[in-house]
């Protein structure tokens, strides 16, 4: 699962951010704590910590001693937001001037996308995911 790209705390931490912005942890209910995670990806779990960390430090997660780690309120769409500015930066503006360039019109570009994105949807595998669940989840009334 994880590369030698990046750190994997990193690598951890945008899995997690990826969890919550699909619905797979939503907002207000509990996540795996450190050392589950770390048992789940078999790391070390001052590793797994770390990664929590850098969600908790971006307002992504917040710990409720002696409960749990749970989901911010806000934080999917903080992460959604953060997301959307990066992939404008590193995709949609590159695509843009690279089709400026080689002559493409608008409504071109838009059918060459749409028809990717249907080629896409048909080949994709739905795939379960490989993040630990805790079990029971502990639900928003826990934090009250």
């Amino acid at each position: 699962m994880f590369s030698e790209s990046s750190p994997i705390f990193q690598q951890l931490a945008a899995q997690i951010a990826n969890d919550i912005v699909a619905g797979t942890y939503p907002e207000g209910t509990a996540v795996p704590s450190a050392s589950e995670y770390a048992i789940f990806y078999q790391m070390n779990p001052a590793t797994a910590g770390k990664a929590v960390n850098v969600l908790v430090e971006q307002g992504v997660l917040f710990k409720k001693r002696g409960v749990g780690m749970f989901v911010s309120e806000g934080a999917r769409e903080l992460l959604s937001a953060q997301r959307h500015a990066a992939f404008r930066a590193l995709f949609v503006e590159p695509l843009v001037r690279e089709a400026h360039v080689l002559g493409i019109e608008t409504e071109e570009l838009a059918r060459m996308i749409a028809a990717e994105t249907e080629s896409q949807s048909q080949n994709q595998d739905p795939s379960q995911s490989q993040t630990p669940h805790r079990n029971p989840t502990i639900e928003k009334e826990a934090l009250s």
